[in-house]
């Protein structure tokens, strides 16, 4: 595999692999920011738990997804996009953090790149 292929190939598996990990510990201190300002109202009002709860469904999923990546790159890649429409498209219907949706949906993109880097038979994961 070219080297700048495989330097790409890289940094993107690294930062899909650890990325998803951080923000998904993140969801149980709320370091970074509450995490339950980005659920709608209406949803968090149909939910049968605490906004904070799904936080934590949330965070466990994105420290799956993160160590998938690491360890099955092309797969976990795949599953870091879906998973990143699917929040986007989530924050697009109910019309609140266009911003985040829009950049989430350009990591989406990326990690569908990173998927699709991974198909060479010359890299491993």
């Amino acid at each position: 595999m070219d080297s700048n292929v495989q330097l790409v190939r890289n940094l993107l598996k690294y930062t899909f692999g650890l990325v998803p990990i951080v923000a998904g510990l993140d969801k149980f201190t709320n370091i970074l920011t509450d995490w339950s300002q980005y659920i709608s109202e209406g949803f968090a009002a149909i939910l049968p738990f605490e906004p904070a709860t799904l936080m934590m469904i949330v965070g466990i999923i994105e420290i799956v997804a993160g160590i998938l990546v690491l360890t099955k790159t092309k797969f976990g890649a795949y599953v870091v996009s879906a998973w990143l429409v699917v929040i986007a498209l989530t924050l697009l219907f109910s019309w609140s953090f266009v911003d985040v949706a829009v950049r989430d949906l350009v990591m989406a993109i990326a990690a569908f790149s990173l998927a699709k880097l991974s198909e060479n038979n010359l890299s491993r994961g």
